[in-house]
């Protein structure tokens, strides 16, 4: 009884105690892909700091066999007492002696069962000449280690791994490091690796299966991997050319060379992400790796060069150089993400692929401006509610915070800082306050005072503006979508234009106020005229357009007094204003639409500017309002939505007729993504033209699956038409559809149709694709491309599926993963009423789990946000007369 008492101490605890600091690990592990389980042993080198009877580490889910300690004097100690607590996820072991300060080794032998969920050490499936056959791998962030070995599963308790492996002879095995040497008896292979460079427990990594490679080697002499199927290996020739360029990137850039002698990249056939930076092993789901140059669209080619090229910078930011604690796993991934987008410009200049962080920045806006935010340092109590706040903002707000501070500081003084950082840093780990203290000491300039706001604090000012006698004043308040706010106050790099791009302004606004005079920008032939005052105002409304925060450089939404706003819409007009400002008004339009600052009536007369719209962003952006207006019309003037989506139709139309079916020989890329969405897009709203043309393509396509006829830019809105064409009692196309899925034999077009099939109006033909998605015909990790495309008609019955199936649901994608938070954020946020948001939250009152309660509040608080809108809609008297007229304007 006294034993247990004093193990019990260690329960509920943040951290694990620091009795003892691991310094390297010895592991063995023996996968048997037959019965789905391993075995294993784990021989911890320890410090011993402080004498003890306990030694606390992390296990979940293993079972352990045998357990001994042995000192530097070479006295074995058994454990009296091995405890497993589950809620606590540790390992406690009990020693009747006391450990004495100084050296040891730990030795554990354990065993456990590969699982099905994705997580730890999991079995996953592939397919052999038609036979079904396993394989296993690892996924180990944050906080998944621990369901493979007994370790401290803590990133600051960084240590040296060396690992081995039982494998069938006939798989391929693969860790962080090369392999040192190979054993063979019978039909196992032991593979020995080498020694690993210090790191955290969430980098490990191992993966046994059949996988055909090819290599290349960088300019510093590293050997890189792309591991495909079998008989695949083509197929990785492009992401392994983007890998080679960013390893050489990134070694200049930050001046420090690669800390590993190989990287291998390996295409796992079920992963729950979309890739993970290992240490020298990055695994990756088989579409974000794999391309093909006829099957793979535009945009999944640029989706792959990002993503190859965010793994690899991890290698600097997050592997070499890793946060403390999850507290700063900004730090990771704000700038993995900001540096890929680096990476990929200087390696694809004509994609300008910095216009497309701007969709970046507005994901971190749009969580951001919710009351159920979170700052992106925020203060993580326990491991695994990582996933509360591995989110948009850490990603997106992060990287969107940091392209600010670069802008702000200069390119040449914040790699220079970086440099330092990654320098300083390299094999030991780092807080949030150790780069602004660099960046401070580089730059002279007081990073921490103006960063900590941005950082320590959620949410993001509005800047109102507002011109007086050629003054503009500005004012700052925190912006939230359910219209509240209070006095939070940051510091903001204010940038604008006023009338031409030559004419360029900056404001440090550090008050809730501030004002600038523009009058030396307005000019007349006759100062002392009697009218020179009448004459500067007609010269500011036609010519003096004010657009504030130049190539949305800052996180923050702009709020134009209504005569500002006009000269803007005239300025849009008129294309005046390069793509990315353009993007810019108008995502900010919309935020003040939905936060019910401005009318709906302000957002459509301001979208009407947008026309003769070419730029392949800004298209990207109107038609994402478009989508979300319309999904707001159906439930706050249903009987205008036919009206409504004719004017989007409008809208698109004259880029629609540019660019056609058909790709152009020797066309830009940016021409190809503008293609696949505008089509896309009029397939959604249901044009009619755009429909039969899709339709006699999809049907050249099923006679002849190589036809030129349909890309693989266009499949998916000749989908869309099809599966908006089907119905319960003509389910042709839906059958065509399902037989494509059945019949391919790649990833690309497998995700293409499920994006695609739940998109059907008709609710019935929803309900059997969400019971498809749950069958084994559907890897779990596709279940995310299925959800993505649920109609907003299917809404309903999709959380009546959602309750009715929610045990089976839960049981079958892990319970508290993101696959989960994704299935329930997109059935939930289809809906746009209070009452709805009521029955959701009493829905999940007494089901929710800790790690999805952020994801799921911030879902109903959208929902709230809706409806709040949708009331606000309702109420506008010239709406319906304006969307007539813009509905029949040609």
């Amino acid at each position: 009884m006294e034993t247990k008492r004093s193990w019990e101490q260690f329960k509920g605890q943040t951290r694990l105690p620091k009795f003892a600091i691991p310094k390297r690990y010895d592991l063995f592990l023996k996968p048997d892909l037959s019965a789905c389980t391993f075995s294993g042993t784990v021989q911890v080198s320890l410090n011993i700091i402080e004498d003890t009877k306990f030694l606390v580490l992390n296990a979940l889910e293993i079972v352990i066999q045998e357990v001994r300690f042995t000192d530097s004097n070479n006295q074995t100690y058994r454990s009296c007492d091995v405890v497993l607590e589950g809620d606590d996820e540790i390992l406690v072991l009990v020693f009747n002696e006391l450990l004495n300060i100084g050296e040891g080794v730990l030795w554990i032998e354990f065993s456990a069962a590969l699982n099905e969920h994705l997580i730890g050490f999991y079995k996953c499936t592939y397919m052999d000449g038609g036979v079904k056959k396993n394989m296993a791998a690892t996924q180990f962030e944050a906080v998944e280690a621990r369901r493979c070995f007994p370790c401290w599963d803590e990133p600051a308790l960084k240590a040296t791994f060396k690992i081995t492996l039982d494998v069938p002879s006939d798989l391929t095995a693969l860790s962080n490091m090369p392999i040192a040497d190979e054993n063979l008896e019978g039909n196992i292979r032991t593979v020995y690796f080498e020694e690993s460079p210090i790191m955290s427990t969430y980098l490990v990594a191992v993966v046994v299966g059949a996988f055909d490679y090819i290599e290349e080697m960088t300019a510093d002499g590293i050997k890189v991997r792309a591991y495909c199927p079998v008989g695949k290996s083509d197929k990785g020739k492009f992401a392994l050319d983007v890998a080679v360029k960013s390893l050489d990137i990134f070694a200049k850039y930050f001046s420090t060379p690669f800390p590993l002698p190989k990287l291998d990249m390996v295409a796992v056939p079920e992963f729950a992400g979309g890739a993970m930076e290992n240490h020298g092993l990055i695994t990756y789901r088989e579409n974000e790796l794999l391309y093909d140059e006829l099957l793979s669209s535009a945009a999944r080619k640029q989706r792959l060069v990002i993503v190859v090229s965010h793994e690899v910078a991890h290698h600097w930011f997050g592997n070499l150089v890793t946060m403390e604690w999850w507290t700063h796993l900004w730090l990771n991934e704000g700038f993995a993400t900001w540096v890929s987008y680096m990476a990929t410009d200087i390696i694809f200049p004509e994609w300008k692929i910095w216009t497309q962080f701007l969709k970046l920045t507005t994901y971190g806006l749009r969580v951001d401006a919710l009351e159920q935010s979170h700052p992106i340092e925020v203060e993580v109590h326990h491991a695994r509610s990582i996933l509360e706040v591995a989110d948009d903002i850490s990603y997106n707000k992060g990287s969107a915070v940091i392209r600010m501070l670069q802008g702000y500081l200069g390119d040449h003084m914040f790699q220079k800082s970086l440099s330092s950082y990654i320098k300083r840093y390299a094999g030991k780990n780092a807080k949030t306050e150790d780069l602004w203290s660099i960046l401070s000491e580089e730059s002279g300039v007081q990073v921490n005072s103006m960063m900590e706001a941005w950082t320590k604090q959620k949410g993001y000012p509005v800047i109102s503006v507002k011109s007086r006698d050629n003054i503009l004043e500005f004012e700052q308040s925190q912006f939230l979508s359910s219209g509240l706010h209070d006095d939070r106050i940051w510091t903001v790099p204010i940038t604008l234009s006023i009338g031409s791009y030559d004419r360029l302004k900056t404001l440090p606004l550090e008050t809730r106020f501030g004002e600038l005079d523009i009058s030396e920008f307005v000019h007349s032939s006759d100062e002392n005229s009697s009218s020179f005052k009448e004459k500067n105002e007609e010269n500011c409304d036609e010519h003096l357009w004010v657009k504030v925060n130049i190539d949305q450089s800052g996180f923050y939404r702009v709020e134009y007094e209504d005569k500002l706003a006009a000269r803007l819409r005239k300025a849009v007009e008129g294309n005046y204003l390069s793509e990315i400002d353009k993007f810019g008004i108008l995502d900010d339009a919309y935020a003040l639409c939905m936060a019910c600052k401005q009318s709906l009536s302000l957002l459509l007369s301001l979208m009407d500017a947008y026309r003769k719209e070419l730029d392949f962003v800004v298209l990207l952006k109107l038609i994402d309002v478009c989508y979300k207006v319309v999904q707001i019309s159906v439930d706050a003037i249903p009987d205008l939505v036919n009206e409504l989506k004719q004017f989007f139709m409008n809208l698109l139309l004259f880029s629609s007729e540019k660019s056609g079916w058909e790709s152009i020989s020797g066309e830009s890329h940016l021409s190809a993504l503008l293609r696949g969405e505008v089509l896309l897009a009029l397939s959604t709203f249901g044009h009619d033209n755009t429909h039969k043309e899709a339709i006699r393509r999809f049907q050249a396509f099923l006679d002849d699956r190589n036809t030129p006829l349909l890309s693989a830019d266009t499949k998916r809105a000749a989908y869309i038409a099809v599966m908006m064409n089907t119905s319960t009692t003509n389910r042709n196309g839906f059958e065509s559809l399902l037989n494509v899925y059945k019949e391919a034999n790649t990833v690309q077009e497998k995700e293409q149709v499920l994006c695609s099939i739940a998109s059907c109006p008709d609710p019935n033909i929803v309900l059997e694709v969400l019971n498809f998605m749950l069958s084994d015909e559907v890897r779990d990790q596709d279940a995310t491309y299925v959800l993505a495309g649920i109609s907003l008609e299917g809404g309903e019955v999709a959380w009546r599926w959602l309750k009715e199936n929610w045990e089976l649901i839960s049981n079958k994608y892990g319970g508290d993963g993101m696959l989960i938070h994704h299935l329930i954020q997109r059935v939930i946020t289809l809906f746009c009423s209070n009452e709805k948001a009521d029955e959701i939250e009493a829905f999940f009152e007494s089901r929710k789990r800790p790690s999805f309660d952020m994801n799921l509040r911030q879902a109903i608080e959208q929902v709230r946000i809706k409806a709040r809108w949708v009331e606000n809609i309702r109420h506008e008297q010239p709406l319906r007369d304006l969307i007539k007229h813009l509905a029949h304007k040609k």
